[in-house]
């Protein structure tokens, strides 16, 4: 069984040197200032937040960002959104790209929606995750709600399992699609809500509240919130088609 390395910094600004690491996974780590030089091989993948990535000397972080844009324009509307109509255009299209996923999904065997293609989430565990984000980064930040947090909602892969439980959520939980979907449209329904409400005085209020106890204490606005929500749903619906093309082939 291969080795696993979890929340541990012994590997910062380490140096390996002519070793065999085919297959080597990386997930959910920060990775600034990771070099790979001299090396070999094919088939080489790499997903996330870059901020700039240069590929032998070539400098390639605007070309990937216009592509994905190009391809995924939803994308480029929920990270530009700046007035109260950008962000009620960027969750119009949101909404819509949902409503035509879930329909392609529903044609699926039910049993594919629960199957993770190259260890990524399922379709259900996808929607889960983005009813964390929204529960978060809405319902508690924005909305101060009293229970804010679902218990099927499925945080990031860095939280840890503890802090995970003392929010209240079951991850070992194997909910069906349509009992996810329940508190999922109940929370996009308050966003459509709030999005419709939304004035630039709201966007600019500071919260009283961070996303959830292990995220950093600094300011949230609500612009920054709501944006939050907005790009986990565009970048997630990415993740979820690419996926689905796999499946269905």
């Amino acid at each position: 069984m291969a080795a696993e390395f979890v929340q541990t910094d012994q590997f910062r600004g380490a140096r390996i040197h002519l070793s065999e690491l085919a297959g080597l996974e990386i997930r959910d780590c920060e990775v600034t200032g990771l070099k790979i030089v001299d090396c070999y091989g094919d088939d080489i993948s790499l997903g996330g937040d870059f901020k700039r990535l240069t590929v032998n000397d070539v400098d390639v972080t605007a070309y990937v960002e216009s592509e994905l844009d190009r391809r995924h324009p939803t994308r480029a509307l929920a990270r530009e959104a700046e007035t109260p109509d950008d962000y009620r255009t960027a969750w119009d299209a949101i909404e819509t790209l949902w409503e035509e996923t879930l329909n392609r999904a529903r044609l699926l065997p039910e049993e594919k929606l629960y199957e993770q293609v190259d260890g990524e989430w399922s379709f259900v565990e996808t929607h889960r995750h983005l009813l964390f984000a929204s529960d978060a980064w809405l319902g508690n930040c924005v909305l101060e709600e009293d229970s804010p947090y679902h218990p099927l909602g499925f945080p990031a892969g860095g939280m840890p399992p503890e802090e995970s439980t003392k929010l209240g959520l079951t991850l070992e939980a194997t909910p069906t699609l349509d009992e996810i979907l329940t508190p999922r449209h109940a929370r996009m329904t308050k966003m459509r809500q709030t999005i419709n409400a939304l004035t630039d005085a709201e966007l600019n209020r500071v919260c009283t509240r961070k996303p959830a106890d292990p995220y950093p204490d600094q300011e949230y606005v609500v612009r920054r919130c709501l944006t939050v929500v907005l790009k986990e749903e565009a970048e997630h619906h990415r993740y979820a088609v690419r996926d689905l093309a796999v499946l269905e082939a």
